[in-house]
Formats: structure tokens, C-alpha cells, sequence
């Protein structure tokens, strides 16, 4: 079973390790949380879920976690570019997380809408991850 915490910590060492990523986002965009003097873009990540739906039961083997891309600039150009970056990052990725087995990624939802009252484009992607345990 890996926790919603181990795979939010796995995803972002993933794309910390990008390097065309750490550009388009200029070093320390990666944000657990944004606070309000946050320098614009930078990724968060939101809701994680797990749950199995066959059961209705809660079941950390299968997840979906969004992340949120956020950028000032005019035009959604750079949303999609940070997007895209993260989406050859991680869509199909195979991620090692501690001793519970393989977690494989697959891209689920994408999304870039402009806030007009933040004055900001927001960017959503939605990935499933499935743990497949070691026996």
C-alpha cells in the first residue's frame, strides 16, 4: 500500500529531476503549498484519492492525484508548455516507492481554463496511479 504522502514526495522527486521542467518553471516552482508571495509559475499538488470501486472501500493500491499548474503570463502558451513537460515526465511513468512495489502512472484528465478573478491560467492534470505490491 503506498500512502498519498509517499507518492506526492515520489512524483515531485520525478519531476525535480527534470531539467527542461526546472527551466520552464524557473528552480523552485515545485510548491507543496503556494503561499501568497509565491513567484509565478509553479506547480502544486491538490486532491489525492484512493479508493477501490469495487468495494466503495478506501484502498491506497489505486489513487488519483491532480496536479495544478499556475502562470501569470498572457496567454496560455506557458501552461501548456509546463504541462507538457509534465506529462512526458510522468504519463506511463513506473515509479519505485519504498518497499511496497512498482506504482505505475497513466494520464487520466488535463484541463487549462483562465481565472478571471486571479487574472491567472490554471492547468490541471489528473493522474491514476496503481501500486502493484511486491509478493
Amino acid at each position: 500500500m503506498t500512502a498519498p504522502g509517499d507518492l506526492q514526495q515520489a512524483l515531485f522527486l520525478r519531476l525535480k529531476s527534470d531539467a527542461s521542467l526546472s527551466t520552464l518553471l524557473g528552480g523552485a516552482g515545485l510548491l507543496e503549498r503556494a503561499t501568497d508571495n509565491a513567484a509565478f509559475p509553479y506547480v502544486t499538488c491538490g486532491q489525492t484519492s484512493a479508493f477501490d470501486w469495487d468495494t466503495s472501500a478506501e484502498n491506497n493500491n489505486d489513487q488519483l492525484v491532480t496536479l495544478h499548474v499556475w502562470s501569470k503570463a498572457k496567454g496560455e502558451a506557458e501552461t501548456l508548455a509546463i504541462m507538457d513537460a509534465i506529462k512526458a515526465r510522468l504519463a506511463n511513468a513506473v515509479l519505485e516507492i519504498g518497499p511496497h512495489g512498482q506504482t505505475r502512472l497513466s494520464l487520466e484528465f488535463t484541463e487549462v481554463r483562465h481565472d478571471e478573478d486571479l487574472l491567472v491560467h490554471h492547468g490541471l492534470l489528473r493522474f491514476r496511479a496503481i501500486t502493484q505490491e511486491n509478493t
